[in-house]
């Protein structure tokens, strides 16, 4: 959304209480005080876009992940652990974009752990599942599907549809999160029997593709 230079003239108490909110929201004073008239005049900011679909993605995960406290309105954090020895944490991070275009933003999840096979176990599953992933949005025609995996990491980009409002994005994206934690769980629990249970898993996330492109 476009933004321009305004002067006004406000009351020092006023600046002071802002600056103290917008500090403890880690935030500046000018966007504050546009997120404040902008709730008052009914005006829908990023920010408060943001905030829906994180709130849907909040009321999805709650129970099942460990929802991490963030200062940035754009960001979200949620944690699981998995049931393998040392019970290693598993991040998923939900960054979105404040003017979203071909993307909505994007997802990264990382393994915490200092094993190495535990890495590997990690990527296998992620270079499994990006090529289902690209291979089942490309049979709906869909080609933007971008992800990569780095040590111990995995990104990819939100596809933006344009279709869907911002608590059918937060659905959406939860939905996501929850499919796929689910599948590295599975996988990481019996690796050499995954493929006893991968067409299981493979008509979840066609399910899924079903009511959201994401």
């Amino acid at each position: 959304m476009k933004k321009s230079v305004y002067s006004l003239v406000l009351m020092d108490d006023v600046i002071k209480a802002v600056d103290e909110q917008a500090y403890r929201l880690g935030t500046s004073r000018s966007n504050l005080i546009n997120q404040i008239l902008a709730e008052h005049l009914s005006c829908v900011t990023p920010e408060m876009r943001m905030r829906e679909i994180f709130e849907q993605v909040a009321e999805l995960v709650s129970s099942n992940f460990r929802i991490q406290e963030q200062r940035s309105p754009s960001l979200m954090t949620v944690r699981t652990a998995l049931e393998y020895k040392y019970r290693p944490t598993i991040n998923y991070k939900v960054e979105l974009e404040r003017s979203p275009k071909e993307y909505i933003g994007t997802l990264r999840v990382n393994i915490r752990t200092q094993s190495a096979a535990l890495i590997d176990m990690f990527h296998s599953f992620f270079a499994y599942r990006a090529k289902l992933e690209n291979s089942y949005l490309q049979q709906l025609g869909i080609n933007k599907y971008s992800c990569e995996i780095g040590d111990g990491s995995f990104s990819r980009r939100l596809i933006n549809t344009g279709t869907l409002s911002g608590e059918q994005v937060g659905e959406a994206i939860g939905e996501y999160i929850k499919d796929l934690d689910h599948a590295v769980k599975v996988y990481f629990a019996s690796p050499s029997e995954f493929g006893e249970s991968a067409h299981i898993l493979e008509k979840n996330y066609r399910a899924l593709l079903g009511r959201y492109i994401i």
